[in-house]
């Protein structure tokens, strides 16, 4: 079982989602969160350009069996650059981790089963 986590614009979640679907990949949980890499946005505020220390985006988590991980970082992929294939800075990350063990809580499942 993996983790896994991608952060992503906030103009690309519907997109992603319904990729996601398409990939018969249905159980996610989506957050907004605040962060910054490389992007850099400027911003006319009061007259003056600023840059703001944080940009929001978008924190989806998806808890996949072995064999789903490639279908599921295909889909993100694929759905979430901006630029067509090249994409550009900005677009996110994805991040897989390993996921120890997932408990259902309605029926006390373990593992994959539950996932």
């Amino acid at each position: 079982m993996k983790l896994i986590t991608a952060i992503i614009r906030e103009a690309q979640l519907d997109k992603v989602r319904e990729a996601l679907i398409e990939a018969e990949i249905k159980r996610i949980t989506v957050s907004r969160v605040s962060g910054h890499g490389q992007q850099r946005i400027e911003e006319m505020y009061r007259g003056q350009i600023i840059v703001p220390d944080l940009i929001p985006k978008i924190k989806i988590e998806i808890a996949v069996n072995e064999e789903f991980v490639d279908i599921t970082v295909d889909a993100i992929l694929k759905s979430a650059r901006t630029n067509g294939t090249g994409g550009k800075v900005g677009d996110g990350k994805i991040f897989i981790t390993p996921l120890e063990d997932c408990i259902r809580i309605r029926t006390g499942e373990r593992g994959g089963n539950a996932i």
